[in-house]
């Protein structure tokens, strides 16, 4: 039987394969498609580097837009330096969804390390209003759940404000629980978990 140090080593290497893959995405493009009644959606891989100056505008903007208001309304405020630092740095992976020439939503995720477990940390998943209730921010958590179960990571892990009500039902709905690290002081959010 393993060793927990040989199975972080082992976790490690995964994650250090996965981040030098140039598109990981690759071995699930079953998800790269999303059709519900009259809705066609094509998905599609970016690292960061490979967003246009556009793209990065419209994923923040859409971002600004959509929880802006939850991170005003709390504790942690809402910090548009670092969201934007953060779309740019070098770790962050985007599934990018467009119907037609039509941006619909986005996640940004990486690969880590999280508590001496191996993860997928959902940082973001945004959908404009014009697609939202439509099946497609389901169907973006199980493109992260695909790539977590082939890249043999434990869990995927993601960040809720409290007071964003739908958020909290929506991942509740897709089995996610508050996760053992999350911490018991902050009232401003929870951290949400599930294995894979």
């Amino acid at each position: 039987m393993a060793t927990d140090r040989e199975i972080a080593g082992i976790q490690h290497k995964n994650i250090e394969k996965v981040n030098q893959q140039k598109n990981p995405f690759t071995i699930a493009e079953e998800y790269g498609k999303y059709s519900k009644d009259d809705l066609t959606i094509d998905i599609s891989y970016k690292g960061s580097k490979e967003l246009t100056k556009d793209l990065q505008k419209w994923c923040f903007k859409l971002a600004e837009k959509n929880v802006g208001p939850h991170y005003k309304a709390c504790s942690l405020g809402w910090q548009p330096k670092f969201k934007q630092n953060d779309m740019k740095r070098p770790w962050a992976k985007f599934l990018i969804a467009k119907c037609g020439q039509e941006n619909a939503g986005y996640t940004m995720f990486r690969f880590d390390m999280d508590y001496g477990r191996s993860v997928i940390y959902c940082y973001e998943l945004q959908i404009d209003e014009k697609y939202q209730n439509k099946g497609l921010g389901e169907h973006f958590m199980k493109c992260l759940e695909k790539l977590a179960k082939v890249w043999q990571m434990e869990r995927i892990v993601l960040t809720v404000l409290t007071n964003n009500d739908g958020a909290l039902r929506f991942y509740k709905r897709l089995g996610y629980t508050v996760d053992e690290t999350s911490p018991d002081d902050e009232p401003s959010y929870q951290i949400f978990s599930k294995e894979v």
